[in-house]
């Protein structure tokens, strides 16, 4: 890695939804065609593409600091850390994330809280339903759990009315407030 490398803000991205070249896909993309066009080193990983077991809730991880189960979350865990921002992408099933976000999202139990303290966060939530308010849990749920990590929650862009694969790309302004949110978090 380079020495200008080293100094530049990283964003990661991650797709909790199972349908590559989906919505969320493509608004986690333009977050980070945003942070990349304000200078920083992007990353994407695509969750139902790693081996994330749901969590056992054996307690291990807190007795022993490592979790019980071998798969792809310490790396992930790792990626996580070396990144100032993240974006996190699950369209809206069942008022709630996808099942692939969900067992991410529980796999944090065993992690080193810390991590989060100050990182930037900005969540992409597509959904099929024209009401944004249909997602108010799944935002809720990322709100409490990111303030209870004392994470921070730097933008949240909602693009209802979208079911079919790639239909957010008829929504510009959608497209452009991701760019908007990745370019700002990197920025500010």
């Amino acid at each position: 890695m380079s020495a200008n490398e080293a100094n530049r803000k990283r964003m990661l991205g991650i797709v909790g939804s199972p349908r590559r070249g989906g919505n969320t896909e493509i608004l986690v993309d333009e977050v980070l065609r945003g942070a990349e066009e304000a200078g920083a080193l992007v990353e994407k990983v695509i969750l139902s593409e790693l081996d994330i077991a749901p969590c056992r809730a054996c307690d291990t991880c807190r007795k022993t600091g490592q979790c019980a189960q071998r798969d792809d979350m310490p790396a992930l865990l790792e990626k996580m850390e070396r990144s100032q921002a993240w974006v996190l992408g699950t369209p809206v099933y069942w008022w709630g994330p996808t099942a692939q976000f969900k067992a991410f999202l529980d796999r944090w139990y065993g992690s080193n809280y810390a991590m989060f303290k100050g990182r930037r966060i900005i969540l992409t939530i597509p959904l099929e339903d024209t009401d944004a308010s249909t997602a108010r849990h799944t935002v809720g749920m990322f709100t409490d759990a990111l303030a209870y990590l004392k994470a921070e929650l730097f933008a949240t862009v909602l693009a209802p009315g979208v079911l079919d694969r790639g239909q957010v790309r008829e929504h510009p302004d959608v497209l452009e407030a991701a760019r908007r949110a990745g370019r700002a978090a990197i920025e500010k």
